[in-house]
């Protein structure tokens, strides 16, 4: 069967070097004391040619981004039941609860560290990305985007985390929904008026 170009096989030999990549940079962020990984660590560990890595990932930031974005699918995906406050707060008590925990604010170190180019942060970000899209469609919320997730939840939860200030799940997740949900309220009614 031939497939398009740039589109992924569910299986086979790319899944698995994706895999064997992950793997790789997830070991190596594990033993990192600053949070960084070398790209050819990563290909000597993993097994794939060094010009294979540096073609799908380009940057060693993008390695990290990539690992961490499918860890957190696996590890904490977002609910689409419908009932967008339940979804949220499922998801954001999660998110925080990560948060409290050593080595994860990877991901975000990561995002820090690619600086301005966010093309690639958005390609590798793009399936959580569309899980929050995903999320929001299935609660009739098309009045938030993603992007407000980001600002309304992510933002702040990364930013506390970063300065050593994490947010409690018990009480913020709670807080957390009411703002976007607030946000959904106000943007539905001046669009009634």
């Amino acid at each position: 069967m031939t497939h398009a170009p740039g589109t992924a096989r569910p299986g086979g030999r790319t899944a698995r070097t994706r895999e064997a990549v992950r793997a790789a940079t997830r070991e190596l962020l594990a033993e990192s004391t600053d949070g960084t990984v070398d790209i050819a660590e990563v290909a000597a560990r993993s097994g794939v040619h060094l010009a294979t890595v540096y073609r799908r990932w380009r940057t060693a930031d993008g390695l990290i981004i990539d690992a961490v974005v499918d860890d957190l699918d696996s590890r904490s995906p977002l609910p689409a039941t419908g009932d967008l406050r339940a979804d949220l707060h499922t998801w954001i008590t999660n998110l925080l609860t990560d948060l409290t925990h050593p080595g994860h604010l990877a991901f975000f170190r990561a995002l820090l560290r690619a600086g301005g180019d966010g093309q690639d942060t958005l390609a590798f970000a793009e399936p959580r990305i569309r899980q929050i899209q995903a999320t929001l469609d299935a609660a009739d919320a098309t009045v938030l985007t993603w992007m407000d997730i980001f600002e309304l939840v992510l933002a702040p939860a990364y930013v506390r985390a970063l300065l050593s200030m994490p947010m409690d799940p018990a009480t913020e997740a709670v807080r957390l929904v009411d703002n976007v949900l607030a946000v959904r309220s106000a943007r539905e009614h001046r669009a009634a008026e």
